[in-house]
C-alpha cells in the first residue's frame, strides 16, 4: 500500500502532458531517422549527445540499436529520463499519460520499447509489469 493519495477529477485520474520538445530537437531526430540506414544509429547517438533530455532522441536511438541489449539500454535511459520529466510536470506516480498527446510519445515509445526488449532478453516479469504500466497510463492504448 502506498502512502500518497490519488486525486481524482470528475473526468477520472489526472492527466499529465509533457511539454513538446523544442522544434530544433524534433527536427534533428527526424533528420537522423531520414538519413541513410547505415548512418541512422550514429546520427541518433549524436542527437542524444547534444540533447540528453530528449525522449524522442532516446526512443530513436533504441529503435536504431545494433542489438537487443543496446536497444534495451537506450529505451531504459529514455524511460528514466521520462519519469523525471513527468515528475517535473506534476505527475505523482499515477494518472494518465496519453499517446494522443504528441509530446508524451517519446516517453511512451521508450516504455513500449523497453517492454519489448525485456521480453526479448527473457525478462518476462519486467515485460509484464511494463505492459500493465502502459495500460494504466493509457487504457485506450497507442499504436502497438
Amino acid at each position: 500500500m502506498t502512502d500518497h493519495s490519488v486525486n481524482l477529477t470528475p473526468q477520472g485520474p489526472p492527466r499529465t502532458v509533457l511539454p513538446l520538445e523544442a522544434a530544433e530537437v524534433r527536427h534533428a531526430v527526424q533528420q537522423a531517422l531520414a538519413g541513410p540506414e547505415g548512418e541512422r544509429r550514429a546520427r541518433c547517438a549524436a542527437v542524444v549527445a547534444a540533447h540528453p533530455r530528449s525522449l524522442l532522441g532516446w526512443q530513436a536511438l533504441g529503435d536504431c540499436g545494433r542489438d537487443t541489449v543496446e536497444r534495451y539500454a537506450a529505451y531504459r535511459v529514455g524511460y528514466h529520463r521520462g519519469l523525471d520529466a513527468l515528475r517535473a510536470n506534476g505527475w505523482r506516480g499515477s494518472g494518465y499519460v496519453r499517446w494522443a498527446d504528441e509530446s508524451n510519445r517519446g516517453f511512451l515509445g521508450c516504455l513500449r520499447g523497453l517492454g519489448d526488449m525485456a521480453a526479448a532478453i527473457g525478462e518476462a516479469d519486467e515485460a509484464e509489469r511494463i505492459g500493465l504500466f502502459l495500460a494504466q497510463l493509457d487504457p485506450g492504448g497507442g499504436p502497438r
